[in-house]
């Protein structure tokens, strides 16, 4: 006989397990256009090139520092 705490807690290791699989899609995307200098040939960078990577490393900073409990996230 399946609890309904059984049963609740299966529905969220399914939801947690799409949204691990979801990030892990997401983290392999971002690793293969960073290995590939993101689409840009060293001769064609600009300072918007350089703007966009901050843009992402600021949002990538904001995901590290709630996962890992750092900077704004701090105890």
């Amino acid at each position: 006989m399946t609890t309904r705490r059984a049963a609740e807690n299966s529905k969220a290791l399914d939801a947690f397990i799409a949204a691990k699989a979801a990030i892990d899609t997401m983290l392999n995307r971002l690793k293969a256009l960073s290995d590939d200098h993101f689409e840009t040939h060293p001769d064609e960078i600009h300072w918007g090139h350089v703007g966009t990577l901050k843009h992402y490393a600021g949002l990538l900073r904001q995901i590290t520092d709630s996962a890992f409990k750092e900077g704004e996230h701090a105890a």
